[in-house]
Parts: structure tokens; C-alpha cells; sequence
């Protein structure tokens, strides 16, 4: 690939519109990592195309990284069928431009723990046509030029990418702005070393899920149910020497959000080594997702380093 130089206006013109080419990119493949990968990939695409023949930067700019991640949907979904354990989505601490647009409702549930892994179960073009609509109010017209449809197929795909989520989970409905007071209540709760104040928070139907990517002790296969994923968190909670070895120290534990959603943010000195997300919902919590692969807490850790997070809600865990 030939490169040539970039005048001012032109990388001025992509880096105004880097943040949201990142958003989309995580939305399309769920991995900070790989969204980061591929705006940079189009950005090298950028500087070595012919730009005074570009009448309109963002459109070009869009079809190029939504068509690179198309590509790479394919392949993430090879390699997820044979991860160690449970794959979850990347978490993303509020305050990352990388979360996007959360003006409505849409917008916000697009970037959700739960709908990013609901929408692993959609075709690529489904998921495409998805995150430009729902989360970026991108015109039909707009998204059958962006990927080669007619208005009707994108039309057609939007409804049935809607009625695959719509069939298979509900809107949380917990206030952002209580995030803290909700992580507060979980954390008083499973540090109790009882089983009773957990279950009063969880959803019967709740279920727990940890990625350790086979690199981090996590569990396996999900958690279901108020009970078990109660009696599970006692023991997760329960300070042992062994534990603080595998995480390197003993961890202080904030109330932050990831994805929107109320988190618990485990670090040891400088170095983040967890993030607990709770999704909610009118019955309480309903899903406990706990990401400690190191290889998907880059970008967390990074946003984690350059934020004011004040005092930790447990100190020395």
C-alpha cells in the first residue's frame, strides 16, 4: 500500500472523526482491541487514497471501517468458538469517547454488555446495519450505500436484527446516575460472608459469567440462578492468600461504569486486574459479568489510569 503525506486538513479531518469510527468499530466487533486495530488500519487507507477525489470524508471513512470489520466478524467468530471458557465483550469505563453517542435509549442499550454478546448470535450484515441505525442514526439510503444493499434489504435486516435481541432480554432499567449506590449495596453484600443479602439483590433468573481468557482463573461455564450465583459470589468475596497471589497483591475495589452499567473495578497498586459489570433490571440484578482477561483490559486500564477516581470503596481487599 502506497502512503503519501498528510496535509493538516486531512488528518485533521480523520482525527475529528476518530472517536467515532472507534465507537462504531466496538460496537461491530465487541473488542476495544480490535476497534483500535481497525481505525488504524483505516486510517493508513486514508493516507493512501486519493483524498481530493473524496467529496464527503465521514461517508468514506465509515464504509471503510465497516467493511474492514465485516471481515474481521468472520474470523472473531472462529476464534471465539474454540476460547477458554466464556467469552465476554471488552469492558469499557464510563468516560471513553469509545462508548459513542447515549442520547436515547438506543444508543445506550447498543453499547450494553448484554446486547453486545446478543449480538454475536446476528450476521455480520445484521449487526451492521444495527449499530449505523439504532446507535448512529445513519438513514437507510445512507447504510445500503455504506454496504452495497438496497434501502429494502437494510430495511429488511434492521427488523430482523431487532426481533432477535427484542426476543431475548429487556431494557435495563437502572438510573446511571445510581450506579454508585448500586455497586455500594452489591459490594456490602458479598462481603458479608452471607448468602441472604445477595439473593434480596439478584434476579431469580440471573446468571453469572467470568472471562479469564484461560490466562486468569475464572470459572468455566455460567452461573444461573439467585441462589447459586449467590453462594458463588460468598466464596468469590472471601479474602484467602490465595487469591491475592494470583492477582498479584491485595486488590482495592471502586464503583465505577462500564458499558453504561454499574462496575466494580478491582486494582492492585497501579495496575487494573478486574472489572465486575451488573447489568439490572425491574427484578434486580440480572447478570454478573466479570472480565479478567488481561489481554481484554488494555484499553480499561489505560482510561483507568487517566481518570480522578477518588478513594476505593474497600481498601486492601
Amino acid at each position: 500500500m502506497t502512503t503519501q503525506p498528510l496535509r493538516q486538513g486531512d488528518l485533521d479531518a480523520f482525527e475529528a472523526f476518530r472517536p467515532r469510527l472507534e465507537a462504531i468499530a466496538y460496537r461491530l466487533l465487541g473488542s476495544a482491541a480490535e476497534a483500535e486495530d481497525a481505525v488504524q488500519e483505516t486510517f493508513l487507507r486514508w493516507q493512501s487514497a486519493e483524498r481530493a477525489q473524496v467529496r464527503v470524508p465521514e461517508a468514506w471513512l465509515t464504509r471503510v471501517l465497516t467493511n474492514l470489520c465485516l471481515t474481521q466478524l468472520g474470523s472473531a467468530r472462529a476464534r471465539r468458538e474454540v476460547y477458554v471458557g466464556q467469552w465476554l465483550p471488552e469492558p469499557v469505563l464510563g468516560g471513553d469517547p469509545m462508548l459513542g453517542p447515549a442520547d436515547t435509549a438506543e444508543q445506550r442499550d447498543s453499547v450494553s454488555t448484554a446486547v453486545l454478546l446478543l449480538m454475536e448470535r446476528l450476521t455480520p450484515t445484521e449487526r451492521a446495519v444495527y449499530v449505523l441505525r439504532e446507535a448512529f442514526a445513519y438513514s437507510h439510503a445512507e447504510i445500503a450505500e455504506l454496504l452495497d444493499l438496497t434501502e429494502a434489504g437494510s430495511q429488511q435486516l434492521l427488523h430482523r436484527a431487532r426481533q432477535h435481541l427484542a426476543a431475548e432480554r429487556t431494557r435495563a432499567t437502572v438510573d446511571p446516575a445510581a450506579a454508585r449506590t448500586v455497586v455500594e449495596e452489591f459490594l456490602a453484600a458479598a462481603t458479608s460472608g452471607r448468602v441472604e443479602p445477595l439473593v434480596r439483590l439478584l434476579a431469580g433468573d440471573v446468571v453469572g459469567v467470568g472471562d479469564g481468557g484461560g490466562t486468569v482463573p475464572a470459572r468455566v461455564t455460567p452461573v444461573l440462578g439467585a441462589a447459586a450465583v449467590a453462594r458463588f459470589l460468598r466464596g468469590l468475596f472471601r479474602p484467602a492468600a490465595a487469591k491475592r497471589a494470583a492477582l498479584g497483591g491485595s486488590p482495592d475495589l471502586y464503583a465505577w461504569t462500564a458499558n453504561g452499567l454499574p462496575a466494580l473495578v478491582a486494582v492492585v497498586g497501579d495496575r487494573l486486574v478486574g472489572v465486575m459489570t451488573l447489568e439490572a433490571g425491574a427484578d434486580g440484578i440480572t447478570a454478573v459479568l466479570s472480565q479478567v482477561n488481561p489481554d481484554k483490559l488494555g484499553r480499561a486500564a489505560r482510561q483507568w489510569a487517566a481518570a480522578d477516581h477518588g478513594e476505593p470503596l474497600v481498601r486492601g481487599w
